[in-house]
């Protein structure tokens, strides 16, 4: 029996003999009310069904590629900085090949995600001070250079300007055309800017007029913002990372962490999919580009985890009214800006001009995305 709306794919009943092989072919869910207006939606890449969510793409396409050129040894040490999720890539990387993994966290990393790299054979650093500037992204960067220099031959994915990280996204794009048939408006979260780039690069081939919205977190430098703490995780950044194609996009929404956690607590409770912080944000903004482009405008989302680390942040209510995350009302929509270089955001807001940080007073235009 085909369930109305169901979009099959070649992975319904696959049979596979190494956890690498899990990686890949994820489903495709419509989300419609009351994240979008009635009548419309959105269709949402559950990358969740991922052994350890989006990012076991890149970790395993990095991986490889390094050991093809012979950047990385066989059975020499990967060491990386991560806040969760590519940890989990990489700990599946260098099982399927070989190698101890040591990974470089902070505080912030949920003990459930800590617990499961120890599991899974890696093993866990965590810095104790942040960075004066860089704030803790910067002090794991520095730890990693530290671990380099102790263990010659040891080797770093660099994931913020490895070329690699964007091209391990194009089984996802490929997969997006399959089970869609092709894509107006594509909504994903940017942190490193490997997923947004790789992803829209390979739908512009099919499309040369797709839009891309970029979803960051308030406090986030990556779109010229002033950095500061940030309570969400796996969003946002306080560095620039190379990988961010700030040519690319068409507009980019700031989200504040209440208005991601009524996001990704509304899909949980009406669609049975949720996730984190970068799935509650790219929901929100998503549901609202159904409803400001014409009917019949294909949206995708790229949702890219599922909500199991999240249990004692985003869905715990202690843990929530702590952090006045609780919204009485739903998000109204965004404020627009014209130039996000001019004043401090503080919730959600977007703006149609992607001011490049690295370029000072630069306003960049999309332009080639070949």
């Amino acid at each position: 029996m085909t369930l109305p709306g169901l979009v099959q794919t070649s992975a319904s009943s696959a049979v596979v003999r190494g956890p690498h092989a899990l990686v890949g072919n994820t489903p495709v869910l419509w989300i419609g009310e009351p994240l979008t207006p009635p009548g419309r939606g959105f269709w949402a890449k559950l990358e969740g069904f991922n052994p350890g969510g989006m990012k076991d793409r890149p970790a395993l396409h990095m991986v490889a590629s390094a050991l093809e050129r012979g950047e990385l040894a066989p059975g020499a040490r990967i060491v990386e900085s991560t806040s969760g999720t590519l940890g989990l890539g990489l700990a599946l990387a260098g099982m399927v090949h070989g190698h101890p993994v040591t990974l470089v966290t902070d505080p912030g990393l949920e003990p459930i995600v800590a617990q499961m790299l120890s599991a899974y054979g890696a093993t866990v650093e965590v810095v104790t001070q942040p960075h004066p500037d860089g704030g803790w992204q910067q002090a794991r960067r520095d730890r990693v250079a530290e671990l380099l220099y102790a263990e010659p031959g040891a080797w770093c994915p660099d994931q913020y300007s490895n070329p690699d990280n964007v091209a391990g996204y194009e089984p996802l794009a490929i997969e997006l055309l399959e089970q869609l048939g092709g894509i107006d408006v594509l909504v994903c979260a940017v942190g490193t800017g490997g997923h947004s780039a790789g992803v829209a690069r390979v739908l512009r081939r099919s499309n040369p007029d797709l839009i891309l919205i970029g979803v960051d977190t308030v406090a986030s430098t990556i779109f010229g913002q002033p950095v500061g703490p940030r309570l969400m995780r796996g969003l946002g950044s306080s560095i620039y990372p190379a990988n961010v194609d700030y040519n690319a996009f068409d507009e980019v929404h700031w989200v504040a962490p209440a208005e991601a956690v009524w996001a990704a607590r509304t899909l949980a409770a009406t669609h049975h999919a949720s996730g984190g912080w970068s799935v509650g944000a790219v929901g929100l903004v998503a549901g609202w580009a159904a409803g400001i482009h014409p009917d019949g405008t294909r949206i995708a989302a790229v949702f890219p985890d599922g909500p199991q680390r999240y249990f004692d942040t985003v869905y715990n209510d202690t843990y929530c009214r702590a952090h006045d995350l609780l919204l009485d009302t739903p998000p109204a929509g965004p404020a627009t800006v014209n130039d996000p270089a001019e004043v401090v955001i503080g919730s959600w807001t977007r703006s149609t001009r992607v001011h490049d940080p690295r370029i000072p007073a630069t306003i960049t235009t999309r332009g080639d995305h070949t």
